[in-house]
């Protein structure tokens, strides 16, 4: 498999991005600051939306298309959408090419130039609010519950694979509804959609709240998120859900008549995870060796390969291998046998090692003589022997055990790296010498927020949505404060 994965401790940045490339998820492309999604990654993020495409259907949610393209005119009706997104924005402004008559390869065709510039999508509030002026006149055309699975464009500057990337995969909800009550539940409701996602199938704890107004989503009045903490003591947003309020419905004239004729505004939530999720799966769990993947978003889940030195061993072990095979397929497992003759043993497991395939096992002539066969775990490189006669319902139960103890690892290690502080020269070193989330009280201005920011590069994640009531003093101004907030560096 060749040179090593540089360690977590000496470097990492390098870490991550070595795994993401040995774990053959990603590579960068010749666009700056885009990625190839590489077979194996993109299998992981299929998990990841059949999973979630269920759950929103679950909770009466359609899927739905609209264009990449919005017109420039769009962004401008909503003041501080345009302006949370502006610097973020690519922007199409001719539609042909022509060939150079200093031949010069090809330029664009000046006589060309749209009449209205369009923006590529960086999310699209703007175009949904659009459609729904046509679709909606009365109560009775609420709600609308959509969603649409999409790329977008961000020009971010500085990229990292899967974190932050010009273009990215998500998805994004968008709701209508005839009241504000509606809307707030569906808004809170989906965020809990997205932790129990994130908990229970990515084995990642989160914490829930609320984001400060510096923080919301540009148009949004109220933002709630879920955080999830990083191997390296940093906070990763792993999914948000905005109250848009009436917004978007005042900026676009959306409008419904109530059951007594009166015309209001309709209320809205937008809401959204993306590709950024694999960017938490990994750290969140990876180690030195590579990858490590949650039994229930491993695209295999178990590994067979066969040692053998003969085309007649082969033969025997396979024979047995095709039947491990069928079994741990009826209990919907999801297996592969590899039984290339290109790669020896020791290749192959540094190789799904590296991948983080949950569970391997390995077939030899000794092991077809005695019934017994080695499963190892790639969470905790346990080994172990089992009878061959007891193998599926054996491997079932593991799946459940190391789904169920990467959660548990991950949450001590958060309990671990989570403190309560009560000044400031103590938040100050806790978050030098430990990481992690950190307590604290806050008095509630933009300008404390910003200072804290500014002096520590930390910020405020969320304002949690339980267990806040305990008062106290701000850590800078010693102002009053109604509970304390989680502070932590981020992703």
């Amino acid at each position: 498999m060749g040179k090593g994965i540089t360690k977590r401790s000496v470097d990492y940045s390098a870490w991550y991005n070595e795994l993401v490339k040995k774990a053959d998820l990603a590579e960068n492309s010749a666009v700056r600051g885009c990625m190839v999604i590489k077979p194996h990654g993109y299998a992981i993020w299929e998990n990841m939306q059949a999973v979630l495409d269920k759950k929103f259907k679950e909770t009466g949610h359609y899927n739905a298309y609209f264009p990449i393209f919005i017109p420039k005119s769009y962004f401008s009706k909503e003041a501080s959408h345009v302006e949370g997104f502006a610097k973020e924005c690519a922007v199409v402004t001719h539609y042909r090419l022509k060939n150079d008559p200093n031949g010069e390869g090809v330029i664009v065709d000046p006589d060309a130039k749209l009449e209205e510039e369009l923006i590529v999508r960086p999310t699209s509030e703007t175009l949904i609010w659009d459609s729904y002026k046509k679709w909606i006149q009365s109560y009775r055309d609420l709600p609308i519950l959509l969603n649409q699975w999409a790329n977008v464009v961000r020009w971010e500057m500085r990229t990292r694979l899967f974190l932050r990337t010009a273009e990215f995969l998500w998805q994004e909800g968008h709701t209508a509804h005839a009241t504000q009550k509606e809307a707030e539940e569906e808004a809170l409701q989906m965020m809990h959609v997205y932790a129990d996602f994130v908990e229970n199938y990515m084995a990642v704890p989160v914490l829930r709240g609320v984001k400060t107004e510096s923080e919301r989503f540009a148009g949004a009045l109220e933002t709630y998120c879920i955080e999830a903490l990083m191997q390296d003591g940093k906070a990763l947003q792993a999914g948000t859900s905005h109250f848009l309020g009436q917004n978007f419905a005042k900026a676009f004239d959306v409008k419904f008549a109530d059951k007594s004729g009166k015309l209001d505004y309709v209320w809205g939530t937008s809401w959204g995870v993306s590709t950024r999720l694999m960017g938490a799966l990994i750290m969140a769990h990876s180690d030195d060796e590579g990858l490590v993947l949650p039994p229930k978003l491993a695209p295999t889940q178990v590994v067979i390969i066969p040692i053998f030195r003969s085309e007649e061993e082969l033969v025997a072990i396979s024979k047995v291998a095709d039947v491990v095979v069928k079994e741990l397929r009826t209990k919907d497992i999801t297996v592969k046998f590899d039984k290339r003759d290109t790669h020896k043993p020791g290749w192959k497991f540094a190789e799904y090692e590296q991948k983080g395939i949950p569970v391997r096992i390995a077939i030899g002539p000794r092991d077809l003589e005695s019934n017994q066969v080695e499963v190892a775990r790639r969470d905790t490189k346990e080994k172990n022997t089992y009878s061959m006669n007891e193998l599926s319902s054996t491997i079932a139960e593991l799946l459940e055990t190391i789904q169920t103890d990467m959660f548990k690892k991950a949450s001590q290690f958060r309990a671990d790296k989570t403190t309560i502080v009560n000044s400031y020269d103590e938040f100050k070193s806790v978050l030098e010498e430990k990481g992690g989330f950190i307590y604290a009280h806050w008095d509630g201005t933009s300008e404390t927020e910003e200072q804290i920011k500014n002096e520590t590069k930390a910020t405020i994640r969320l304002i949690p949505l339980e267990g806040n009531k305990e008062g106290g003093k701000c850590i800078i101004t010693g102002n009053p404060s109604t509970g304390r907030v989680i502070f932590a560096k981020a992703y």
